[in-house]
Formats: structure tokens, C-alpha cells, sequence
């Protein structure tokens, strides 16, 4: 019987455990322009001993940027502060793939430089609002991209993913979930189009494709990871439809399918049996952050690897509050809860503090 203690071959790389540090959103990136620090790389290096470290969203242009003190991955200043991340969990042994992340129109023009405002694939702006340096703002009215400026989105996803491995990441992982724009494109209450990139579900899909099929060509399939949260209502997406979402998600993963990639990252519903159908139909690599909420994943999850419903189990607010991880779920506990007060901006408290079991 395999166990999340067993290693797995993942583009190459052989991890020694299958459990995944899922992308956490963290706002601290203090350096001048987006760029990460060495408290930065004290956090991902005191997780090192994940399989898999999956950083924060972070963003492939200016454009890109939803929320405050978000690293990005589009100059060359950001390349070289990333490297300092890198090299310090490499240096403990770890994997660490780069999250990229373009908010679409989650965000807000105060947040942007030169009078930009929040792009998506319509005009329509999402119900809710973002913190910034100011404050809770609503969201605006986003821009609808052009066809160009799709295509200048690809081109930004691809340049983002070489510099990432030119700042020594192992790989990328394209958020495609979460109500982000490439979920934006996948969702038909924010994709209101009527030419080649909405209407169908093959129109709808067709962003996340041509954004993957070019990062491959880029760096290699097996650098690059795909994201996705059928169903999921984050950020005012309205997926309800059971027969749409099927349909949606299933034709999107047959179509990423044929490009051999590292790994297919799915954030579950409630929808158990869809997971199980989309992990019958990927060929590759299969990583779960299961539904458990209210509550966090926990030590009862690592049974999905061991009955095979997926490869990896993918944790978020444990790994936040336990640096070892592995080590205490091996162990049965115990585990330090998680301060929701410090999860997004602040300083070194609740973020590279807690303690570990040795500690």
C-alpha cells in the first residue's frame, strides 16, 4: 500500500514524501518592486521538507497584481530576489515549484501604477471588495481584454515561467482556480464573450490551454503544473450548473492531458465524485487539496493517498502553522493552530515563529 510517506517521481525530481505545501497567499513582499525578502526565504526554507512547496500567487506582469505587497515574477530585480528563496530550500533539500497567478479582475486601480484598472475577459465587475494600502475598496468595473491583449497575456505567463527558472524554481504552476482570471475565462457568469475566447466550453477553456501548451514549449512540460477549483464561488464566480461544470472540467483536463504535465492540482468541492472522474481521466501526476472545511486538511486526509484517490494531499493553513509538517503527521501531532490574525501581511509573527517539535 502506498503511504504520503512514500516517495514519488515528479518531473524528474524524485520527492521524498507526497505531501504538498499548497499556494498561500502571504502580502509580504516588502522589497522594492514586488520582490520577496530573506524573511521570505527563512518561511519557504523552514518548509523544505514538504515533497512539494507550491509558493504564494504570484504575478506574471503589472497587470497581474490583485492585492498588496504580492511578489512578482516580470523583471529582473524580481528574478534575482527569488533566487535567494530558492537557493535557501534547495539548500535544505526541498522542491519549490512558482505559483503564477494573474488576478484579472480581482483587484483595484490604487493597487496598479499609471491609471491601469483590473482586466478580464468582460466588463463585469465582481460583487465584494479587495483590502489595499488604503482600505476595503469595492471592486471596479474590469477592462475587457482584447484579442491582443490575450495574446499579450500569454506571452507574459511564458516570460514568467522562464524567468522562474532562471530564478531557480523547479518548476510553475498555472492558477487556474480560485476565480482568477483563467478561472474568469472557464466561469460563464464572468465570460460573456462571443467570439473564439467565450460563448462554448471550448472557447472558455481555450485561455488556460493556450497559457499551458505555450509554458511548455517555454520550459518543458515537466516544469509545469495546472490549477483548478470546479464549483468553487470564490471571488464571485457562479458555477452552479452540475451538468456545466462536468462538462467545463472535464473537457479541460482532456485537453491538457496530451501535454504530459508535471501535474494536475485540483482544489475540491463537495463534489467528491468529480474528483474521482477527473482523476480517472488525468494521466499524470494528481494533487488534491481535499474539501474539509470548515476545518483545515488534516492527518485524515492522508488516507486518499493510500486508497489511491490521488498521488499527492496538498496542505494550506497546517503547513502555515507547522514547519515540519511531515514530521508531525507522521508522528500523529501535535499541531500548532493557525493565527488567521497574521495570515496576510505583518511581520515575522505568525509567519516564520511557529515553533517546530524539536523547538
Amino acid at each position: 500500500m502506498t503511504t504520503a510517506f512514500d516517495p514519488i517521481e515528479l518531473g524528474g525530481k524524485r520527492l521524498p514524501n507526497r505531501i504538498a505545501m499548497a499556494p498561500m497567499t502571504r502580502s509580504r513582499a516588502y522589497g522594492p518592486g514586488a520582490t520577496p525578502t530573506e524573511l521570505n526565504a527563512t518561511y519557504y526554507a523552514q518548509r523544505a521538507t514538504a515533497g512539494l512547496i507550491i509558493t504564494e500567487g504570484t504575478q506574471p506582469s503589472i497587470i497581474g497584481q490583485g492585492y498588496p505587497d504580492t511578489p512578482g515574477l516580470h523583471t529582473p530585480e524580481q528574478v534575482t530576489a527569488w533566487r535567494q528563496v530558492t537557493d535557501a530550500v534547495h539548500a535544505q533539500g526541498g522542491t519549490i515549484f512558482a505559483q503564477l497567478m494573474h488576478t484579472g479582475r480581482i483587484g483595484h486601480p490604487s493597487l496598479l501604477p499609471n491609471d491601469l484598472i483590473p482586466v478580464a475577459p468582460s466588463a463585469i465587475a465582481a460583487q465584494g471588495q479587495v483590502f489595499t494600502h488604503e482600505g476595503m475598496k469595492d471592486y471596479v468595473t474590469p477592462k475587457a481584454l482584447t484579442e491582443h491583449e490575450i495574446t499579450q497575456t500569454i506571452t507574459d505567463f511564458t516570460e514568467a515561467a522562464r524567468n522562474a527558472i532562471t530564478a531557480g524554481f523547479d518548476g510553475v504552476e498555472l492558477h487556474g482556480a480560485n476565480g482568477y482570471l483563467i478561472h474568469q475565462f472557464l466561469a460563464p457568469n464572468t465570460n460573456q464573450r462571443t467570439d473564439d475566447w467565450g460563448g462554448s466550453v471550448t472557447g472558455r477553456i481555450r485561455l488556460g490551454i493556450e497559457i499551458a501548451t505555450a509554458v511548455t514549449e517555454a520550459i518543458g512540460a515537466h516544469r509545469t503544473g495546472f490549477r483548478i477549483s470546479p464549483g468553487n464561488p470564490l471571488n464571485d464566480i457562479t458555477e452552479t450548473n452540475p451538468a456545466d461544470v462536468e462538462q467545463t472540467y472535464t473537457t479541460l483536463v482532456a485537453a491538457l492531458a496530451p501535454l504530459n504535465l508535471a501535474y494536475l492540482h485540483l482544489l475540491e468541492g463537495p463534489d467528491r465524485e468529480l474528483t474521482q472522474r477527473l482523476r480517472k481521466n488525468w494521466p499524470g501526476t494528481f494533487v488534491l487539496n481535499p474539501f474539509t472545511h470548515p476545518e483545515p486538511t488534516g492527518p485524515e486526509s492522508l488516507t486518499l493517498i493510500e486508497d489511491s484517490t490521488t498521488d499527492l494531499i496538498a496542505f494550506g493553513a497546517q503547513f502555515l502553522a507547522n514547519p515540519d509538517l511531515p514530521r508531525r503527521l507522521a508522528a500523529g501531532g501535535p499541531f500548532n493552530t493557525p493565527d488567521k490574525t497574521t495570515f496576510y501581511g505583518g511581520d515575522h509573527h505568525g509567519y516564520t515563529d511557529y515553533p517546530t517539535l524539536d523547538a
